[in-house]
């Protein structure tokens, strides 16, 4: 979950370096919703240390004074959120993470506001982010992206079956939990469909030619965002890369895909199904939706029925001394505790329900 962002965003150079950060935490905590858990407040939090920074918010590791529970704290100041026109997208998250339940995507236990700030409560995954172990080791095998790429598409598959888009797929979206297994988190892009969405949001490397072209886009940019990132993370750069996002985007719509020689036939042949420029013809988006994905040939050997059950052996084991150890995380300088300016109380309004 990176603490927040606006637009588009994200770095066009192939090793690309991450500009914001992600957080949260372990599969410890018991709340289903935010409807039965207990009351928190901010008061009964210890800071531990910043684990992702943002446009206008940080991610806090935070510590439950009365049950030594770990959590994420994500804050967001109210006036950038307004500033940056990002209102709906703040009430787009809580919605969606309010609604969601399974084993691959963060949870929020709780939500707050005051007249500065709007705080979400998720759970913390020690492990860090995907980013990190794909920057340190310049690409994953083949087995290794197999794994991830098996547990993301059953939790596209799951947000698919309730009509929610994703639409900010990417490694550093993707974390791991204790033992090794992935959190997709940061919502602040996904939203419930009713028919298509206009909004131009992402990263640009990872997004779908419908988005550029403005035509009003739905579940399919989530399959072509698997594309890219399956051929990230097992060549180590995006397909599709420039200086700038102008450039990127051209090459995106022309989709002229050049995959590195040592990748897996399988591998190059779903790459290609996913990175189709008519959302139509893309495989994922067709009329058996992801179980066409699931029946490629390169996820041959995967038990799809184990891999919700978190199942199959995780090929990276996060180094984790205990349940609130951010060193898996970047380090932060600290921020200086200023007092964040108030917003008016017709401002505030539009929170009122956060």
């Amino acid at each position: 979950m990176t603490a927040a962002k606006a637009s588009t965003g994200g770095n066009a150079e192939p090793a690309r370096d991450s500009s914001k950060k992600t957080a949260h935490l372990p599969a410890g905590a018991t709340c289903q919703s935010l409807h039965n858990c207990r009351d928190f407040s901010l008061s009964v939090f210890d800071t531990v240390a910043t684990v992702g920074t943002g446009t206008f918010g940080r991610v806090v590791l935070v510590r439950d004074k009365r049950t030594r529970t770990f959590f994420a704290l994500k804050s967001m100041k109210i006036v950038d959120v307004i500033r940056l026109k990002q209102q709906q997208h703040v009430h787009n998250e809580k919605e969606v993470l309010t609604e969601v339940n399974h084993p691959f995507l963060v949870r929020l236990y709780w939500t707050h506001h005051d007249e500065r700030c709007l705080y979400m409560l998720m759970e913390y995954m020690p492990g860090g982010e995907l980013f990190s172990y794909l920057r340190n080791r310049g690409k994953f095998s083949n087995d290794t992206g197999l794994f991830y790429t098996a547990e993301i598409v059953c939790a596209l598959e799951y947000l698919h079956s309730r009509d929610i888009v994703y639409r900010d797929l990417k490694p550093e979206n993707i974390l791991l939990d204790c033992e090794g297994h992935i959190k997709l988190t940061d919502f602040g892009f996904a939203k419930k469909l009713v028919d298509r969405t206009w909004t131009l949001c992402g990263t640009p490397e990872y997004l779908a030619p419908e988005v550029i072209q403005g035509k009003g886009h739905g579940l399919a940019v989530d399959w072509w965002a698997l594309g890219v990132l399956i051929f990230e993370m097992l060549s180590g750069y995006p397909p599709f890369f420039d200086d700038n996002p102008l450039g990127i985007y051209q090459k995106v719509l022309s989709a002229k895909l050049e995959c590195p020689r040592h990748l897996d036939f399988y591998v190059k042949d779903l790459i290609k199904k996913l990175l189709v420029v008519d959302k139509g013809k893309r495989l994922g988006s067709l009329k058996n939706g992801a179980e066409d994905v699931k029946k490629h040939r390169w996820f041959r050997l995967i038990d799809w029925d184990a891999v919700p059950h978190r199942k199959l052996k995780p090929p990276i084991i996060p180094k984790v001394a205990h349940e609130g150890d951010s060193s898996n995380f970047d380090t932060y300088p600290e921020e200086k505790r200023k007092k964040e300016p108030s917003v008016s109380p017709k401002d505030l309004e539009m929170f009122k329900n956060f």
